[in-house]
């Protein structure tokens, strides 16, 4: 009994984030590009600015956390989920978020994908339907408007992925600006 009720929790914290295929970063390679599958949403943005100093701080900071592992709850380089990571990293730069990733998608301004910048976290429905469940961090927007992502991924730890990769495309709700 004892056996089934720990496969139970360990199956409801490995869904509680979301997780797919994703495009892994470690600290020594870059990023792989993916196309775009032709039945996926057109989630790209017209973004061809410099980021301020601040964002390049704040993606600094993130870089920081890619290959740490998952744990749900947990908020430090031993261990960190979704909305943890995005609470330590803004927190870098003296930017308070709530705990939990539904909370954090209460906060800040409202934008168009296609206006999103670097710095701009992304919120997902990873359980179907639309309730926020997950939170990533713009990293890269690429010449063809391709955003790639920051965030913890139950099974992968921090890594980054693609907004073109299907099932976070499928996933997408909205994107927030916390940053002014």
């Amino acid at each position: 009994m004892k056996k089934v009720l720990a496969i139970i929790i360990f199956t409801g914290i490995l869904v509680s984030c979301g997780t797919t295929k994703s495009i892994s970063k470690s600290k020594a390679n870059t990023s792989v590009k993916v196309n775009t599958m032709a039945s996926a949403r057109n989630l790209k943005s017209s973004f061809s600015g410099k980021n301020s100093k601040m964002v390049k701080n704040l993606l600094k900071d993130a870089e920081k956390f890619l290959g740490t592992p998952y744990k749900l709850g947990g908020n430090n380089s031993m261990g960190i989920d979704c909305s943890g990571l995005m609470c330590q990293v803004f927190k870098t730069q003296d930017i308070l978020l709530p705990r939990n990733s539904k909370a954090q998608s209460e906060q800040g301004a409202s934008i168009a994908i296609e206006k999103s910048q670097p710095g701009d976290l992304l919120f997902f429905a990873t359980s179907g339907g639309n309730k926020v469940s997950h939170v990533g961090i713009v990293h890269t927007i690429y010449p063809d408007g391709e955003i790639t992502f920051l965030h913890a991924s139950t099974s992968k730890g921090v890594i980054i992925s693609s907004l073109n990769e299907k099932y976070w495309n499928k996933a997408f709700l909205f994107a927030k600006r916390m940053i002014n």
